[in-house]
């Protein structure tokens, strides 16, 4: 019979990682346990995450969710359980617990070894090229991350912008191009709906001279008519972000794309409801051919470490995924996952801390 318990840990970021939503300071997970009494030693492990002012899940009552949950699921005395089953157990209200179960569901079935899937990555034989991310602060802040991840060997960058003004944003954007060009590095920016749908033609248009790569959600969500037209007009390629989150219904997920026609998604698991579901937006982008990438949200170890393995089941080609959040917490569960001339990489025999 399979059991599931879970357990609690507060994730302490080593500086005031900043947002378009405040300062954090700590970032709580869950860790689901899940194993079979007929093989107790053999544990699968899934992490919950519910991310604060984003994830529809986070709140004051998800412990207590997780907790009833649990005691339904043993109530229930499975004897196996499918991904497919698992993602019907939990509610599409709960993505972070629907995603944690996924995983723990899939390391069980692998042996509790922390490979999630049978591919490149997973099995070290390959990294994922991924962006090096900017976080938001005063000037000197975000210029002093600049020029260390551009001494590490990033191919990509990631700028947070909206929370400083506007000018000096665009001054830091110069000095990137100062130092690494179009040809050189990858040049992503980060609005989380900063603009007004009146203001954003003409900062599009500034931001174009940096030859971006992309911008991520430049208006907030649920504005699918000046999105569409921003996504028509735009002179840098627009990403949506936001606007995924929450948006479980098929026909209103076709409904955004066929409304929209972004250039692009920004995916993120625990926010989206899992693998299943993030595996869903990615055939009905690839169907319209609209580019993709995958992003962690704030996950621990666990957390990072099965959207890793999802991204590796596909061919991202040098094509940068957003998955280097691993190096912001002081006590984060240590695991073999490594960061090395801008690409995670993974090693299956390496050692992992348990929750």
């Amino acid at each position: 019979m399979l059991i599931l318990t879970y357990q609690r840990r507060a994730l302490h970021f080593n500086f005031p990682a900043r947002t378009s939503r405040g300062a954090l300071t700590e970032h709580v997970a869950y860790y689901l346990r899940l194993h079979n009494t007929h093989l107790p030693a053999c544990v699968g492990w899934g992490e919950a995450a519910p991310l604060a002012g984003l994830s529809p899940d986070y709140g004051l009552d998800f412990e207590d969710r997780i907790a009833d949950f649990c005691l339904k699921f043993n109530q229930a005395r499975h004897l196996e359980l499918s991904v497919a089953a698992a993602a019907e157990l939990v509610p599409a209200a709960l993505p972070a617990l629907r995603f944690a179960l996924e995983t723990a569901v899939l390391d069980l079935a692998g042996g509790g070894r922390h490979q999630l899937y049978a591919n490149s990555f997973s099995q070290g034989q390959a990294g994922l090229p991924i962006n090096g991310l900017v976080w938001m602060g005063d000037a000197a802040f975000m210029r002093t991350q600049i020029k260390q991840k551009l001494a590490d060997g990033y191919a990509c960058l990631k700028v947070k912008i909206g929370s400083l003004d506007f000018a000096t944003e665009l001054a830091l954007l110069a000095e990137i191009r100062a130092e690494a060009d179009a040809s050189r590095l990858m040049l992503r920016v980060d609005a989380n709906g900063a603009f007004t749908p009146a203001e954003a033609p003409a900062k599009l248009a500034a931001l174009a001279a940096f030859e971006l790569h992309s911008i991520e959600q430049p208006i907030a969500v649920g504005q699918w008519p000046a999105l569409a037209v921003l996504c028509c007009t735009s002179p840098v390629p627009v990403a949506l972000d936001e606007e995924l989150i929450g948006l479980t219904d098929p026909t209103q997920q076709e409904a955004l794309l066929d409304t929209v026609r972004p250039p692009y998604l920004v995916l993120k698991p625990t926010l989206l409801g899992g693998h299943a579901a993030t595996r869903r937006w990615i055939a009905l982008a690839e169907a319209r051919g609209i580019g993709w990438w995958i992003t962690s949200a704030l996950e621990s170890n666990i957390g990072l470490n099965a959207v890793a393995q999802l991204t590796g089941e596909y061919e991202v080609a040098g094509f940068a995924q957003g998955l280097g959040t691993g190096q912001l917490y002081d006590n984060n569960l240590a695991a073999p996952l490594h960061i090395r001339a801008g690409a995670l990489h993974f090693d299956p025999t390496g050692p992992w801390q348990t929750p």
